[in-house]
């Protein structure tokens, strides 16, 4: 199982540019706490998940409007990559680096 714990320096790749933010992660067993921070405000992560170096979470936002995002990202060493689903709206890459 990867280390997934610690804060994260995300860049998603969106149709209103590059959102970043910085994802933090504290696990429990399979499954995870933490916060999701950036320029269009902070959210608590809900129903964080972790499968070995695999997280899975939701986010509730609402700039610039009211929607939950999902994630699905993997963890390997100091790097994370994978996509953020907004709905209607598709899927779109997100990669980070852990701070």
């Amino acid at each position: 199982m990867a280390n997934v714990d610690g804060s994260w320096d995300t860049v998603a790749k969106t149709p209103m540019g590059d959102q970043k933010s910085t994802l933090t992660v504290q696990s429990a067993g399979d499954t995870f706490t933490g916060t999701f921070s950036g320029a269009m405000g902070n959210t608590e992560v809900k129903d964080g998940k972790v499968d070995g170096d695999r997280l899975t979470f939701t986010i509730d936002i609402t700039v610039p409007m009211p929607m939950s995002l999902t994630g699905d990202v993997t963890v390997d060493g100091d790097t994370i990559n994978g996509t953020v689903t907004a709905g209607a709206f598709g899927a779109f890459p997100i990669s980070g680096t852990r701070a």
